[in-house]
């Protein structure tokens, strides 16, 4: 019998970017592949974020109120009720205890999506929370039946990085190709600076593909810089092959997000910056066990020590390795069965 709807309410937009969305796509991916659908519901979205869910057969709802407000409540209760819903999922930090009260109230099955006890309360049935080292203590102040989901084994992967799972990277002695991305919306038009440092200074033999998100406002403006800053470099926007161009790059600047468990998984050495504590405890994190190269905070941005570590990451060709073997042990792929299997087993309770 095919799971029912799964309804999830998460926001993006240029300040916030496309993380908790495209997280939650992942979600619904595998949600459709049990036979069930889906709706997102957003009070706030760029077009292309609705286009890309559209295709992806998902249906995307209005909501017509500030976001995590009794009245947004309201309008996912009664979204819920009006499709049976078998789960409502939200992901945003501003969902707090009584935006998930309300929703049990009116007996829907509540999913929360966290990062690092950032609701500060707890009234869902489930809690997830994919951080490298999220423990129980920062959800102590949960309900007694809240069951939680924690760790890098819940990272959720879109359906496109399933085919690469037996993949094996191939290291090459001096690096040849580098991926920059920072983000579906880079809000901090942190892009630019990145690209102007390397046209100052950019290593020698180093092919360049700058990826922008959909909800990127400024491509116009990156696609001049680039056409008169760098040679060998490729601009693409939102394409569809990005495992594929991770595949193929040897090194990766980006700024922490969901980008970075892709990375991880692909096996690709990542340079990331970090935009607010969270992001910067959780790549000092991963700095410490050797998974990933802390860039530090974008307010803090120096053209010279980017190209610094470019270089040197560059030249280490088992560094390199090291950072590949560590991402693929720390991120599977398999996050989003594992959660679909915990909303399952919750269905059938």
């Amino acid at each position: 019998m095919p799971p029912g709807t799964l309804i999830i309410r998460a926001d993006a937009s240029v300040a916030m970017g496309t993380g908790h969305v495209m997280r939650g796509l992942a979600l619904a991916q595998t949600w459709q592949d049990e036979g069930g659908e889906c709706i997102f519901a957003m009070a706030e979205a760029p077009a292309a974020v609705k286009q890309r869910l559209r295709a992806e057969k998902c249906d995307v709802f209005a909501i017509g109120a500030s976001p995590a407000s009794e009245l947004d409540a309201a309008q996912l209760v009664e979204l819920g009720v009006a499709h049976r819903a078998s789960w409502a999922v939200v992901d945003g930090y501003q969902f707090g205890v009584d935006y998930q009260h309300a929703l049990k109230a009116a007996g829907l099955k509540v999913l929360v999506v966290d990062d690092g006890g950032q609701c500060r309360g707890y009234c869902a049935d489930l809690v997830l929370d994919q951080g490298l080292d999220s423990s129980e203590e920062e959800y102590s102040n949960r309900e007694v039946y809240t069951r939680l989901m924690l760790g890098t084994r819940y990272v959720m992967l879109r359906r496109e990085f399933r085919a690469w799972r037996n993949w094996k990277r191939a290291t090459p002695p001096i690096a040849q190709r580098l991926l920059i991305t920072i983000g579906g919306s880079d809000p901090d038009g942190l892009t630019f600076r990145v690209i102007e440092a390397l046209s100052k200074a950019t290593p020698p033999g180093l092919a360049t593909t700058v990826l922008v998100g959909g909800s990127n406002p400024r491509m116009p403006e990156l696609r001049s810089v680039v056409n008169s800053t760098l040679s060998q470099v490729d601009l693409v926007c939102d394409p569809p092959n990005v495992p594929e161009l991770m595949a193929n790059s040897d090194l990766a600047v980006i700024c922490t997000g969901g980008t970075l468990w892709e990375l991880l998984y692909m096996g690709c050495a990542s340079l990331s910056y970090s935009r607010d504590e969270v992001q910067g405890q959780i790549v000092g994190k991963l700095h410490a066990l050797g998974a990933v190269h802390n860039l530090g905070s974008v307010d803090k941005f120096e053209e010279s020590g980017l190209i610094t570590a470019i270089r040197e990451l560059a030249i280490s060709c088992r560094r390199r390795q090291d950072m590949a073997e560590i991402g693929r042990k720390m991120v599977d792929g398999e996050g989003p069965r594992r959660v679909v299997q915990e909303l399952l087993r919750g269905d059938s309770a």
